[in-house]
């Protein structure tokens, strides 16, 4: 693995990479992992990249890619300016960044970034309480995919209601204003595929238990993000611990950690996986996506 340093859209930054894969990160704000692209496919960089943007009210630049939030949304708390130099630690695989502590929440923000072999990534996401009194949050990593791809969230085993499976596994959590009946939403039996193109509106869902992997098909790459799920814990947006959003201009696959309550100067960890397929078949036939899931399984147990 080697780093070497890039502008990234005006902003200093990192890119690190393998034989297989690159990816590209900022160290004067954010941070933002701003480009994930596999070196043997055609597709070129899988995260939406935005340019020429205009700043929210607060201060934020979205800057596209990955980025880490904390939980639950709100539209000043959540929406706090990172625009200043990251603390920059380089590692033997990767990177680890920090931000200053957010002057109006005491939350600082910090990313470890570490390619495991060929083809893994680990992000491990850190929150941490550096204010006055105990605040409840939950560390949430979210991916923005650029248009014109197919998501896909995959769903718990079927059951057997003869022999006596009775109970629910999962709560699915739409927002207000999504609408399920758009051809944004591709139902399967295991699966819920995601056709980017169809939205013309904003759409957002959850859900509480799902099998800890999702994935994002663009140009014959396929990227897929894994994190695992706490059994018995309490998790943001009633019970979400996976949440997409998408308005048509991009898709967001989005895991969350359990809620916590940190004390001051108590920190809150997130890790989630990463890799890259080529070659698969867009995962919107139950064929297809038998095949991603069958090497995802491979994958996982790697990690």
């Amino acid at each position: 693995m080697k780093h070497s340093k890039i502008n990234i859209n005006g902003a200093e930054g990192l890119r690190l990479e393998t034989g297989a894969l690159a990816l590209e990160v900022t160290t004067s704000a954010g941070p933002r992992i701003t480009s994930f692209a596999s070196k043997k496919g055609k597709a070129g960089n899988l995260f939406w990249e935005i340019e020429n943007e205009t700043p929210q009210a607060t201060g934020l630049i979205f800057r596209g890619g990955h980025r880490l939030w904390h939980a639950p949304e709100d539209a000043v708390r959540t929406y706090q300016p990172d625009n200043d130099a990251l603390a920059v630690k380089p590692l033997k695989h990767g990177v680890a960044l920090a931000q200053p502590t957010e002057p109006k929440t005491g939350v600082q923000k910090a990313i470890k970034i570490e390619i495991l072999g060929e083809r893994t990534v680990r992000v491990t996401h850190a929150l941490t309480n550096h204010g006055l009194w105990p605040i409840d949050t939950a560390a949430w990593a979210l991916t923005m995919l650029r248009p014109g791809g197919y998501g896909v969230l995959p769903l718990l085993p079927k059951g057997d209601h003869t022999k006596g499976d009775f109970l629910p596994t999962y709560t699915m959590v739409p927002w207000s204003y999504t609408d399920l009946s758009e051809d944004v939403w591709d139902l399967h039996r295991d699966y819920i595929g995601i056709d980017v193109q169809a939205a013309t509106s904003p759409h957002k869902l959850g859900l509480t238990n799902y099998p800890e992997w999702s994935a994002y098909y663009f140009g014959g790459t396929t990227f897929v993000k894994h994190a695992a799920i706490v059994a018995g814990a309490t998790y943001p947006d009633n019970g979400c611990a996976f949440e997409t959003f998408t308005n048509g201009k991009m898709c967001e696959l989005e895991t969350l950690s359990p809620f916590v309550k940190l004390a001051p100067g108590e920190s809150v960890q997130h890790v989630e996986h990463w890799t890259l397929f080529d070659g698969l078949k867009e995962p919107s036939t139950d064929g297809a996506f038998a095949a991603l899931s069958a090497e995802v399984a491979k994958w996982i147990k790697t990690l």
